[in-house]
């Protein structure tokens, strides 16, 4: 049975439950709910977990152990001289045949053995299926006739509940945790390798970027030179390029949308202006690819430059552009949510209309406004498709913005494709390059929260 299918059963089922708990509630009361403990809701709440968490559980923890009981199953089940093949070889074959199970490609001839080893190995994923559906099923049911059978009026369903739901919160909370923790781990893990090979100086310092190596040891290639400045440079200059066309475009824009448009001027324009952030980054890479890079190139040689055709102004200016609706909504909620009296009072006081935003709402509304510029910054660093197409790939350290240069996150893509060996110096640079990232990242995070939490205590 199909997973969706299943899930939607015991969600199905939950429902029933619920029902079933609410029922229960009002006959065990005669009649009467204020002899009960909790509210009759509670009660249906308190069977539909009873129903739901259990089977869900079952499943999550099946959907995880069968596939390697189900691969142990079939190398068990292989010829004796298939079980002999080095580890390599034998995860490649055991490859070949669940790929063959679930009807792919495969990379090697089918024979007669092949095809009765993908055919049991699918036979032992359906009975798998059958078995955990009909497990997660009876699971629920049981679960549904335990919890309405202690519904009673002394039943505290209530706490129940709202413990249950405050241990779900947790455990979600501790997975995003945990989830980050692993990330930082894997990077470092990682980034440690790639510093035995390549001096940390070199690459904090180096000033020269390609990281062409050699793919065997018998071939003559380059050693790779990787110095990171150039491409943190770029990155930054991109992203101040950017910064400078969003941030007072936005700016402007929420305090017309909050100060100074009508009701019905504000519901027509906050939603056309929020529409730049639903579309797709490649879309903005086409138009700045086909538009705006020849257009700055055309004007540039109009008055004597010398602009490349792919220039770190038309990626910076269109993704600048991009993240406009990340400034602008955000501002204009936070200096909706500014008290109003603060603006009757500098009202009261003769100040005009321009002088309360300049030093009333705008000082006020300071800290959520660091939040979207922040947030505006983390989405133009992290952005890889309009470099790409506008910007390139050309590492060049420069401070002239009409010149091509490249991004961090456009060499970690670059890096991770093609035929270079995973844990060679060229693509555990990656990982040290996101490692970098990250701590830039939580730096800025860390001054935001500071100017945030400064004038937070100040204007509260």
């Amino acid at each position: 049975m199909n997973s969706l299918l299943l899930i939607a059963i015991l969600l199905v089922l939950s429902s029933v439950g619920y029902a079933f708990g609410q029922r229960r509630a009002r006959v065990v009361s005669g009649g009467h709910p204020s002899t009960l403990h909790s509210r009759p809701q509670y009660y249906g709440l308190y069977v539909a977990l009873w129903c739901g968490i259990p089977s869900l559980l079952l499943m999550a923890a099946w959907l995880i152990i069968e596939p390697h009981v189900a691969e142990w199953l079939l190398v068990s089940n292989l010829p004796a001289d298939a079980q002999q093949l080095s580890p390599d070889r034998l995860s490649l074959l055991v490859n070949d045949i669940e790929n063959l199970a679930s009807g792919n490609i495969v990379s090697r001839e089918v024979d007669p053995v092949l095809q009765a080893a993908a055919d049991g190995y699918k036979a032992v994923r359906q009975i798998g299926n059958a078995a955990m559906a009909a497990a997660a099923i009876s699971l629920a049911v049981l679960g549904l006739a335990f919890a309405r059978r202690r519904i009673a009026p002394s039943l505290r369903a209530r706490n129940l509940v709202e413990r249950t739901v405050s241990v779900l919160m947790i455990l979600a909370s501790t997975i995003a945790i945990l989830t980050t923790i692993g990330i930082v781990l894997s990077l470092a893990f990682e980034a440690w390798r790639f510093f035995a090979r390549v001096p940390i100086t070199e690459f904090l310092f180096g000033l020269s970027w390609s990281p062409q190596t050699a793919l065997r040891e018998d071939q003559v290639g380059s050693s790779g030179a990787f110095g990171a400045v150039p491409l943190f440079a770029g990155t930054l200059m991109i992203t101040f390029i950017a910064m400078c066309v969003a941030v007072p475009i936005g700016l402007f824009s929420a305090i017309y949308m909050s100060e100074y448009a009508s009701p019905k001027i504000r519901a027509t324009v906050k939603p056309m202006l929020e529409i730049l952030a639903g579309v797709p980054t490649v879309v903005y890479g086409f138009f700045a690819a086909l538009t705006v890079a020849p257009f700055i190139r055309n004007s540039g040689e109009a008055i004597g430059l010398d602009v490349s055709s792919e220039s770190a102004l038309a990626a910076g200016a269109v993704m600048g552009i991009m993240i406009i609706p990340f400034v602008s909504s955000l501002s204009d909620d936070v200096m909706n949510a500014v008290p109003r009296s603060l603006r009757d009072g500098a009202y009261a006081l003769g100040a005009t209309r321009s002088e309360t935003i300049k030093q009333v709402v705008f000082p006020a509304a300071l800290p959520g406004i660091v939040g979207s510029v922040l947030l505006a910054m983390s989405r133009a660093i992290g952005e890889t498709m309009i470099v790409v197409m506008a910007a390139g790939l050309a590492a060049n350290l420069t401070a002239n913005p009409l010149e091509a240069v490249t991004t961090v996150t456009v060499q970690i893509v670059t890096l991770l494709v093609g035929d270079q060996e995973f844990d060679s110096a060229k693509t555990l640079a990656a990982f040290a390059l996101g490692l970098l990232l990250f701590a830039v990242t939580l730096a800025l995070n860390v001054v935001a929260l500071h100017v945030v939490r400064r004038y937070r205590e100040k204007y509260d």
